[in-house]
């Protein structure tokens, strides 16, 4: 899935070089020439994982649109951009929230090199720790696998191999793969460890008849984690 941008640049030359050049570096790029057409999409199809703002647009300006913005996504990324290369902007652009700043015009190498670090960053932040399997949530960060009659801690092996099967969800998955991407061996003690390990999460998933480890003889096992 592509990277959606936010560009609000009212240059249309400057404005249509950076689409273009975006969209090369294949990233999904809305271009607005008008900070005001942005504030009405906030509250519709706000969309975007990071946005790029010129500072000196009419009506309203790149601070001005930037507080608007993060009011609604306080965590929403963003880059200034400048024509003006002066301290003060950098200051105010970092007061308001602003993830990097670059002058005008840019180098668009510098640019895309900016966009990925600041991408790199939140990604990172957004990790998902949480995952819904029936009616239980796995919480990978606290090693808990959550019921509304109980909650089971898990060990980090327990914590992997449910993960694992996560990515194989509806699926039939081979013993083997699970003993060399878990295990790193392959040899009759750890099998009869996974053994012991799928018998443990058939009991922690109890409560929730729905959900199916099946083993298939020789083959390995077949998933059934109900999205709920």
């Amino acid at each position: 899935m592509k990277i959606k941008i936010l560009l609000v640049e009212d240059d249309s030359d400057f404005g249509m070089i950076l689409k273009q050049y975006l969209e090369l570096e294949d990233f999904e790029v809305s271009w607005f020439q008008n900070p005001e057409d942005v504030v009405s999409v906030l509250e519709t199809d706000f969309n975007f994982q990071i946005g790029i703002l010129d500072i000196m647009m009419p009506n309203i300006d790149g601070f001005s649109l930037a507080k608007m913005i993060l009011k609604a996504k306080p965590d929403f990324p963003l880059l200034f951009l400048t024509a003006k290369n002066q301290k003060i902007d950098r200051l105010t652009g970092l007061k308001i929230g602003a993830d990097d700043y670059i002058s005008k015009p840019c180098d668009p190498e510098e640019l895309i090199l900016r966009i990925k670090n600041i991408l790199k960053r939140t990604i990172v932040s957004e990790k998902v720790t949480q995952y819904k399997i029936g009616t239980y949530i796995l919480d990978t960060e606290k090693l808990l696998l959550i019921h509304p009659k109980e909650k089971i801690r898990l060990t980090i092996r327990e914590n992997e191999l449910l993960l694992y099967l996560l990515k194989f969800n509806h699926k039939t998955i081979k013993r083997d793969d699970i003993l060399d991407n878990l295990w790193e061996t392959n040899d009759y003690f750890t099998g009869r460890s996974l053994d012991v390990f799928i018998s443990r999460l058939r009991k922690y998933f109890q409560h929730d008849p729905e959900i199916k480890i099946q083993s298939l003889r020789g083959i390995g096992f077949e998933i059934d984690f109900p999205e709920q």
